[in-house]
């Protein structure tokens, strides 16, 4: 099997998940990826061969975008069309963005091979909210067009939630081929830590309260909203800081530079990016994670992997309320604060510090749903539907 991201490898969970799920199930899996930072072009990790494409991925213009996508897509093209006569690829899995890098699969797909269309991301939603696009925009609608193509082309669509599985269905028509296979974090990574609310209140005793932020540092993802929450929580709770982990970026270097203003310079706490591995531990030393989104086209149908992240370690976590997220969570089994709002998140931050209990309560209720969406099923999941992909085809 080949696997086709525009993104690193493994620094990518969703990509990284699926091609570890399928080399534990004894296939061999290559990986076609963007290359990042020092890492070496060519690499084996846990058994998958890894060949890096060295481009440098920038958050820019849209022209930025179109030349980055192009380029990547024209060299997998060429990569999968010389390496197919000796691998021969049975499956070709292709992760948007874009959701064209599809037709990088091209030979393999006139030669048989199946291709699966693994849609993390709405590029029509995406794009208007990165570039404040309008609905009927040209770029929104070639985006649409591109969208309905590129899952006519696929064998079989995956996406990540069940608002997202409907949107595409809409407007692709091609429902059959669509199925839900939830970005929710490995298991052996963020081994499942249940809720002990007594204990847990008696350990965080005359500690800072510890509020977490982790993941991409754009403006859609809301840190300057957690950063001006934080400033009102902190006349409740003195002690409360604001940790923050992800890759630099123009947006966080603008946050982090409107700290002295608010007074927040040491209360905010930029630690830089991290491992799958290391999350753990600082999500561990955490009282609290936070998904402070802004409101956009984007955010209302998108569900968090943070979110069972935080769960899965048995972490309270305050997240919007948006279609995407209420598809699963409640206020009974989630802390929720209206989209896009800072007096209601900091609202929400401060009463998981006042009300510990209360709120790890709310956590235990997060971690029955959490757990009915283990990695562990969702692999078995999607096995289950590339074996009975494959088996259509031999079928034939």
């Amino acid at each position: 099997m080949a696997v086709v991201s525009f993104s690193p490898f493994p620094g990518d969970p969703r990509p990284r998940r699926a091609a570890e799920a399928f080399a534990e199930a004894g296939m061999t899996v290559d990986v076609i990826c963007l290359k990042q930072g020092e890492a070496s072009r060519k690499e084996t990790f846990k058994g998958i061969k890894i060949y890096r494409i060295g481009i440098e991925k920038t958050r820019n213009s849209k022209l930025g975008y179109v030349f980055q996508y192009c380029l990547f897509i024209l060299i997998a093209f060429v990569t999968l069309t010389l390496r197919f006569p000796i691998r021969r690829y049975h499956i070709v899995h292709v992760h948007n963005m874009p959701d064209v890098l599809v037709f990088a699969a091209l030979v393999p797909k006139l030669f048989g091979a199946k291709v699966i269309l693994d849609l993390h991301d709405p590029m029509p939603e995406l794009m208007r909210t990165i570039f404040n696009a309008g609905k009927d925009s040209r770029a929104v609608r070639i985006t649409e067009v591109f969208e309905k193509w590129s899952i006519a082309f696929a064998d079989m669509v995956l996406t990540v939630n069940r608002t997202c599985e409907e949107l595409f269905a809409s407007r692709s028509g091609g429902a059959s081929k669509i199925s839900v296979v939830m970005n929710t974090p490995d298991e052996h990574i963020f081994k499942y830590s249940s809720v002990n609310p007594e204990a847990t209140y008696v350990s965080r005793a005359d500690k800072p309260f510890v509020i977490m932020y982790h993941g991409t540092m754009v403006e859609r993802n809301g840190l300057d909203l957690a950063v001006e929450a934080l400033a009102k929580v902190r006349c409740s709770v003195p002690g409360a800081v604001l940790r923050v982990y992800g890759s630099r970026t123009p947006y966080l270097d603008s946050v982090l530079h409107r700290l002295p203003e608010k007074g927040l310079e040491t209360a905010v706490q930029y630690l830089g990016p991290r491992k799958l591995e290391e999350l753990v531990q600082a999500i561990e030393e955490c009282d609290v994670g936070v998904i402070p989104n802004k409101r956009s086209i984007f955010t209302e149908i998108n569900t968090p992997t943070r979110i069972f992240e935080y769960l899965a370690l048995g972490k309270p976590v305050v997240a919007p309320r948006a279609r995407g997220i209420e598809a699963y969570f409640n206020r009974d089994s989630l802390v929720l604060f209206e989209l896009g709002d800072v007096d209601d998140l900091a609202t929400k931050l401060s009463w998981v510090a006042i009300q510990p209990r209360e709120a790890l309560e709310t956590t235990k209720r997060g971690q029955v749903i959490y757990q009915q969406h283990l990695w562990s099923r969702e692999k078995e999941k999607l096995l289950e539907l590339t074996t009975a992909l494959l088996q259509r085809g031999w079928g034939r």
